[in-house]
């Protein structure tokens, strides 16, 4: 009797484990799959294809020969010197909400996240300010740059969203910051989270690659590639875009990569726009594995001489223990690299105004 009943148990946990599953799936921070008019949409785009969204050159989550499971193992459980700081990380929490409109200023707010006025348009990328994962006991950010909530955010006309995932769109961030939104910006597909958040379809202005729309004060807002993909739960990914963006206004042009592998989308890019007077690049939680998906320190340098900013700005770093290297190497390499290259590299701490017309602003290596 005892091994009849075993033998049940083991026949049934899979299919117990499989409804867990789908109840977590229904939660409302994983969002929803696209669907009516806008599958539609997305059906009909020419980077579309095969039933997911495609890479413009072929592209490997895994870019070694080791499987999946084994390269998580050793994410998950290798030992790597200095993986999170053993200290507090300086930051200096400027009052956003005190800021002038006419001030043309950046901050960055850890990981990718960043506030932007030019021209007198305020803009929000992908803000990461409660949490970066779906579950709270994984991907907890370094002490000393959980430094903004929503709270903090003054009413903003434009939020940017790069792609889909968790450490780039905050369900309880963008639900919490709904009522002082102006516009949502996003890649296709990624609009039917929203909608699901209670957004209204008429806030929210989805783009393909390559496409264009005009915003306040006639700035114009380019969606570009990115090489990545994207997902909020296995059996998800690729049903939205992910995005890099242009945003260009009469005092700068401003590149946002998002997260993104090196290709040649970065020359054609160059070739588009001439002048980019600050390049906001991928920097962090990166390896060999994912080496189409995330710049390697090298892939960044290319990335920077393909481009030839005025300026340079790296994100995706300093928050999260996302890859397999110290919390501070990202900020190191491309620190000796820019010493190399001559590169017009600038390392605000979290928190710290970035003046964009002043390119004789210096900043400390904080990191150090």
């Amino acid at each position: 009797m005892m091994i009849i009943k075993k033998s049940m148990l083991l026949l049934l946990l899979p299919v117990i484990i499989m409804l867990s599953f789908a109840t977590c799936m229904t939660q409302p921070k994983y969002g929803r799959l696209p669907r009516g008019e806008r599958l539609d949409r997305i059906q009909s785009s020419p980077n579309y294809g095969d039933g997911a969204f495609q890479n413009q050159s072929t592209t490997n989550i895994m870019t070694t020969d080791k499987s999946w499971f084994r390269s998580s193992y050793e994410f998950l459980f290798n030992k790597v010197e200095e993986k999170r700081p053993g200290v507090s990380l300086p930051f200096i929490k400027t009052d956003l909400k005190q800021l002038n409109r006419e001030d043309n200023v950046l901050i960055w707010m850890g990981h990718s996240s960043l506030f932007i006025q030019v021209d007198s348009v305020r803009f929000l990328i992908d803000p990461v300010l409660v949490t970066g994962s779906p579950v709270f006991f994984v991907n907890r950010a370094f002490a000393g740059t959980q430094v903004y909530s929503p709270d903090d955010i003054p009413d903003i006309d434009y939020l940017i969203i790069t792609h889909d995932h968790f450490d780039h769109l905050d369900y309880k961030a963008v639900t919490a910051l709904k009522d002082r939104i102006g516009k949502v910006i996003c890649g296709l597909g990624v609009g039917e989270h929203f909608e699901r958040w209670k957004f209204k379809a008429e806030d929210i202005i989805e783009l393909d690659w390559n496409e264009t729309t005009v915003l306040k004060g006639n700035i114009v807002l380019h969606a570009l590639p990115a090489r990545h993909y994207s997902g909020r739960g296995l059996f998800r990914m690729n049903k939205s875009l992910w995005v890099s963006y242009m945003i260009e206004a009469l005092s700068a042009n401003i590149y946002i990569s998002g997260d993104s592998g090196y290709d040649t989308h970065l020359i054609d890019i160059a070739k588009e726009f001439p002048k980019i007077d600050l390049a906001v690049l991928e920097n962090g939680q990166y390896d060999i594995d994912w080496r189409d998906i995330h710049f390697l320190p090298e892939d960044l340098e290319q990335a920077i001489n393909d481009l030839n900013p005025t300026r340079i700005l790296t994100v995706h770093n300093s928050k999260y223990a996302l890859g397999k290297h110290s919390w501070k190497e990202p900020l190191e390499k491309i620190s000796s690299a820019s010493d190399r290259n001559s590169f017009a590299l600038i390392t605000p701490m979290i928190g710290e105004i970035v003046y964009l017309q002043d390119t004789n602003q210096k900043f400390s290596k904080w990191w150090e």
